[in-house]
């Protein structure tokens, strides 16, 4: 294994959460969000020569692994849902020893349900953006970014009370 090799597996290893989001915000299943993962790893390594540290590793990495599952929902014709296996009254399957797991499986559903530009707002704001690099990377302003948030975090909350879950 070559020197550029070993050095693409770290910088994957350590920024590997970013594409585990990346696919279960457009993922229904874990089969589906497996194969995007590898989907986005390979469409990573063909750019990674393109990579020239002009910005943060993890930025160039999270617009090649979006455009990349942009792409791929088109290709695969896959229309992104709640998941088939979601029960209709989750208020009434309330487990506190599943807790915190029904409830990142809400949001990822909702989320699901937003458009790619709130995807990529909520995404940034996970990984702590601040308003102004989230609207450089977007190509939008810093006070629609905080506007286009703040609806997107309604959005969420009202399609996962829809389920049933109180907050």
């Amino acid at each position: 294994m070559n020197t550029r090799e070993k050095e693409f597996l770290t910088l994957i290893d350590t920024h590997k959460g970013i594409i585990h989001k990346i696919t279960k915000m457009y993922m229904n299943n874990m089969e589906d969000q497996e194969d995007l993962f590898q989907e986005i790893v390979g469409q990573l390594w063909k750019a990674f020569d393109s990579f020239k540290g002009n910005s943060k590793f993890s930025t160039w990495m999270y617009r090649v692994a979006l455009n990349t599952a942009i792409v791929f929902l088109k290709k695969e014709k896959r229309k992104v849902g709640t998941t088939d296996d979601m029960p209709e009254n989750i208020a009434q399957e309330h487990d506190d020893t599943g807790e915190k797991e029904l409830q990142l499986k809400l949001f990822y559903a909702a989320v699901q349900k937003l458009d790619k530009i709130e995807r990529a707002i909520i995404f940034y704001h996970l990984e702590n953006y601040s308003h102004r690099e989230t609207g450089e990377n977007l190509g939008i302003t810093e006070g629609n970014v905080r506007v286009k948030l703040n609806r997107a975090k309604n959005k969420i909350k009202e399609l996962i009370q829809k389920q049933g879950y109180e907050f």
